[in-house]
């Protein structure tokens, strides 16, 4: 149908663009029936619409207070590792410290006992060479005694009859007796 034949035939009826009672009943009708299904949709869907967001607003509020919560816990936990750090920083100096006192302690004990030790070990090369200084005396003596006697008997036995030989051997001894000697 062309657009101009209904144009034409509302204007017949005595309607134009359709204003009549009829009309208005209807707009009324819909105008109810919107309000009513306003009113129905809102007890059923705008209630629990809003009790979703409230809940997820009250969920999103709760988490933030939560982050914000671990935020504070973290940096309380972020402070006692720093300071744990510091401490154990303190503590590795003053074990070192200990460390390096023991050491020096240790090294001063070693050299004392080192030192001590070469003493001893110069005290004893002297001892040991004095004894071996008056080891080779002796036997340089035993040897000068063997030699002069070995001496004195051809020297006698030559010249001095067994007489005056036990004479001068006892008076030798007497001098012998008499005289000390020097180390």
């Amino acid at each position: 149908m062309n657009p101009q034949i209904l144009l034409l035939s509302a204007a017949q009826d005595g309607r134009l663009f359709g204003l009549d009672t009829q009309m208005f009943i209807q707009i009324g009708i819909q105008l109810i029936n919107a309000i009513v299904l306003f009113l129905l949709l809102s007890w059923l869907l705008y209630k629990p619409v809003l009790k979703f967001l409230k809940a997820r607003s009250d969920k999103i509020a709760g988490e933030l207070k939560q982050a914000a919560d671990d935020m504070e816990k973290a940096d309380g936990l972020k402070l006692q590792y720093e300071q744990k750090l510091k401490d154990i920083a303190v503590e590795k100096d003053a074990i070192i410290e200990a460390a390096r006192k023991k050491a020096a302690e240790k090294a001063a004990q070693i050299l004392a006992e080192a030192k001590t030790e070469a003493d001893e070990i110069k005290v004893r090369a002297a001892e040991q060479a004095e004894a071996e200084l008056r080891r080779v005396e002796d036997s340089v003596k035993n040897t000068i005694i063997e030699v002069s006697t070995t001496m004195s008997e051809k020297f006698i036995s030559i010249s001095i009859d067994n007489e005056t030989c036990d004479k001068l051997f006892n008076e030798t001894m007497a001098e012998l007796e008499e005289v000390t000697w020097q180390s």
